[in-house]
Formats: structure tokens, sequence, C-alpha cells
């Protein structure tokens, strides 16, 4: 009775035993049997090659010393057509050589006569886990460059030599390339981009330590007519046990459609702003003509209407005026017109110019600027709007009779200034929010106090575009704290 094979994905293997001895070929077929196995034979090497070329074979046991060709023959041929079959060569002649000789021609693995049944169960076995590896890394294989092939992202993968290992065909029609296969070319016979060059260089470079991959925006040229392209590139190392850096991986995704989309909203909201300011312009101009009695008496009734009507459309105006800066720093225009700034002096100026309406509230402003600040490449225009609106919130929503401080230091390879306030708070549940456009906390204490919920979303994007970073830390009660940091060098 034969023992069944193992419930599992692999088919039933299949063995073919080469030898012209009958007695060993049929306890080849015995022992093999009864471990589930198909098992076929043949007497000699004409009629193996012959049963080769009609069917495959997992495993091949071949003796040596045939009578017609050798069993070297026969393994050679098997080599030639089908190299992931699995070869153990029988020999009668257990010696060194004969079985360095089998090896170099590529063997599996090697028995000698006389074997046990255990000996021969293990030896299959052996094999058969090696054969079915290779199965495993090939439809592994397979299946992940079908996968690949078929993303609408391009992927390229490259060895540590900077050679091309595989490449969809996304990838090549997102860098223009339609040549010949590129599978073993260098990535510089193929890409023209520097910047994908240079991601793929330095994540080449980058220490064992470092994770993470090197992202960036590239624009490649529309080609005969069509429209230019713009690609969110990333590259990442990809490594080995001993966390060598064995090649890279680059996705490229195309965000063109997203690109044009902000374009089209920015454009939409500084045409709107643009249209709705100039008649609210006019409004606040002719309220104020009545309100001065320009155009007769008003009474004190009139008078406060009117007033609550300005304080309305001052808020609009206001609103109107931050959807412009929105887009003008999304669409990257003022930020890219810089200078060197003082910022000890521009920080002098916001306190004098707030203090005033800090004095209305009875609220103390402290500045401390550390000695012998330097000069940062940044947008003045920029940088006064930051510090005028984190300044203007802390007086807004700080009580009566408390206090702000704004100081600026040295950090590392950073400006740090700091925004403090001893006012209401904001609650930890709003603290991720608060950067958020049009998001406002309202509480009690705060529900009075005018704004857009716009500031804080400009700041942000004004730092970010600076290439630094905001922070803030808040108790209920006891008051809030904004950071900023500004990288000392910039290009």
């Amino acid at each position: 009775m034969t023992t069944p094979a193992p419930a599992n994905c692999y088919p039933t293997p299949e063995i073919l035993v080469i030898d012209d001895e009958s007695r060993i070929r049929d306890a080849c077929r015995i022992v093999l049997k009864e471990k589930g196995y198909d098992v076929e034979v043949a007497p000699d090497g004409d009629q193996g090659l012959r049963m080769i070329e009609e069917k495959h074979f997992d495993v091949i046991l071949v003796d040596l010393m045939l009578p017609s060709i050798s069993g070297f023959d026969v393994l050679q041929a098997v080599r030639s057509h089908h190299p992931d079959t699995a070869v153990i060569v029988i020999t009668g002649y257990a010696t060194l050589e004969h079985s360095i000789e089998a090896m170099k021609k590529g063997a599996f693995d090697f028995i000698p006569k006389p074997f046990t049944p255990d000996q021969l169960r293990t030896v299959v076995d052996k094999s058969l886990r090696y054969t079915r590896a290779l199965q495993d890394i090939s439809e592994s294989k397979s299946r992940l460059g079908v996968m690949v092939n078929r993303l609408t992202n391009g992927v390229m993968t490259t060895d540590s030599v900077k050679r091309i290992v595989q490449a969809n065909p996304a990838f090549l029609h997102m860098i223009g390339y339609h040549g010949e296969e590129v599978i073993g070319k260098g990535v510089d016979e193929v890409i023209n981009n520097d910047e994908i060059k240079e991601s793929i260089e330095n994540a080449l470079n980058m220490s064992p330590e470092t994770t993470g991959e090197i992202i960036s925006e590239i624009t490649v040229p529309g080609m005969k007519g069509s429209v230019e392209k713009i690609y969110s590139a990333s590259c990442a190392p990809f490594r080995g046990r001993t966390s060598e850096n064995l090649g890279t991986i680059t996705v490229l995704h195309d965000i063109t459609a997203l690109k044009q989309m902000d374009q089209m909203k920015s454009d939409f909201v500084s045409m709107v702003s643009h249209e709705v300011r100039s008649p609210m312009n006019s409004l606040l101009m002719q309220l104020k003509i009545i309100l001065d009695g320009l155009a007769g008496d008003v009474t004190d009734k009139q008078k406060e209407i009117l007033q609550r009507a300005s304080e309305k459309i001052l808020n609009l105006n206001n609103l109107v005026s931050e959807l412009l800066d929105l887009s003008k720093i999304e669409s990257g225009l003022i930020a890219h017109e810089k200078e060197q700034v003082d910022i000890s002096k521009l920080l002098t100026e916001q306190y004098t110019f707030h203090s005033p309406y800090a004095a209305e509230k009875n609220i103390d402003i402290h500045l401390d600027l550390a000695e012998d600040l330097p000069l940062l490449f940044v947008n003045r225009w920029n940088m006064e709007e930051v510090f005028a609106n984190l300044i203007t919130n802390a007086i807004k929503y700080s009580p009566e009779d408390s206090s702000i401080a704004v100081t600026a230091s040295l950090e590392n390879d950073y400006m740090k200034v700091e925004v403090s306030d001893t006012g209401f708070g904001i609650d930890e549940e709003y603290l991720e929010q608060i950067f958020t456009r049009f998001f406002r906390v309202k509480d009690e204490k705060s529900r009075t106090i005018q704004g857009t919920g716009l500031g804080l979303s400009i700041v942000k994007s004004i730092i970010e575009s600076h290439h630094g970073k905001i922070s803030v830390k808040s108790t209920p009660g006891k008051g809030t704290t904004f950071t900023v940091l500004l990288p000392l060098q910039q290009n």
C-alpha cells in the first residue's frame, strides 16, 4: 500500500531512474513509490533521453556508467534543456574525482552504490526541496513581473552599480524612452533626467543606519505638442542581510492632473477675490462717508447699525485678502522673492506696531532677542505676515492684564522664534486642527472674536515654503506658545 503525497500546492513529483541494473531500478521504484511519487525507469541513456524529450521530470537519477551513452552525457543534455530538473548521479565508483566532475557538470548531488532506502529517500527529498524552491522563485518572479508591468505608476529597479534590473512599461513611457530592451543597461544610457539619476546615486550612497526614501518632483517636457508632465519621484535603496545596499527602487507617480487642479483652484480663488474686493472697498468708503455725517445727519441708532455693517464688510474684506495671500503662496510667487532680512529688526518693528493694540487691553509685550542674530534669506513680506499674525492672535486670544513674550535665538542650524501668551489656551483635541483652513476654535471665551480661520493656515504655508517648521503647545487657561524654526542657510 502506497503512502499518499502530502496535501499541498505542489503536483505529485515526477522521477526518472536511468540505470542498467534492473535491481537498482526496481528498488528505486519501490522505495520512491512508497513516498507517493510517480516513478518511471529506463535501462540505458538512449531511452532515458527519449523519455526526457517527451516528458518533464522533477528529479532524474542516472548511473554514470551506462552501456550506450554515459551518465555524464545524459547529465549534460538535461542541464541544457531542463535546467530546473535536479539530477542525482548514481555511481559504483564512489571516488572524489567522479563526484567533483559530476557536480561541475551540474549534478545536484550523488549517491554511491550500494545505498540504503533511507539514503535514497534523503537525497531525493533534498533535491525536491531544491526544485520546489526554484519553482517558487520562478513563479514569484513571474507574478511580480506581471503585477509590476500592469501598474499605472512607473517602477524601476537597479543593482548596486546602477544597471537596470527591471523597468515596467509605465516607467519607460513616463521618461520618454521607446528604444530597445533596457534590462542590463546602465541608468545613464536610458534616463536623461538629472534629478532621477541624482536620486539613484544618493540612495545608493545612503548609510546602512539611514532609512527612508528620497522624494522629488520632476517635470518632463511634452513631446510633439503634448503638455508637459509632472511626476512625484521616490527613490529608496534595498538592502541585503548585512545591510549593504544591493540596489535601488524608483517609483514615478503622475501628479499632473493634481497640479492642474490646484492651479485652477488658485486661479479661481484669485479671480473671485479680486472681483469681490473692489465693490466691498467701495461699500466701506460709502459707509464711512455716511458715518462721518458727510451725507447728512445720522441718528445714534442708525450709526450703530452702520458700524455693525462696516465691521461685517471689513471681516469679508479681510477674508478676501487672506484668500489672495493663500493663492499667491500656493502658486510660489511670493516665496521666490527672497532677500537678506534682519529678523531682529523685523521683530522689533512688529513689537512697536502691535504694542498700542495690546495696551488697549492692558497686555504687556516683552521682546527678548539674542545678540548677533544672523540675516536670513527669506521673503520679507512673508515674514512680516507670519509674525504679525502670531502676535495679533496672541493679543486677541488673551484676556486683559495678561502678557505676551516674543523671543528669538539660535538652535542648531535654525533660528527659533517663539510667541508665547498667558491667554485662554487651546484644548488638546483642537491642537492638530488649528493649522487647517477655515478652522476656528469656538468656545465661550473665543466665540465673539472675529476671524477667518485662514491666518494660521497661511502662516504654516509660508514657513514650509521656506523649508521651516511651526509647532504649537498650549494649556487651557494658562496660555499658548507657537514655535517657528527657520533654517539659517537656504538655497
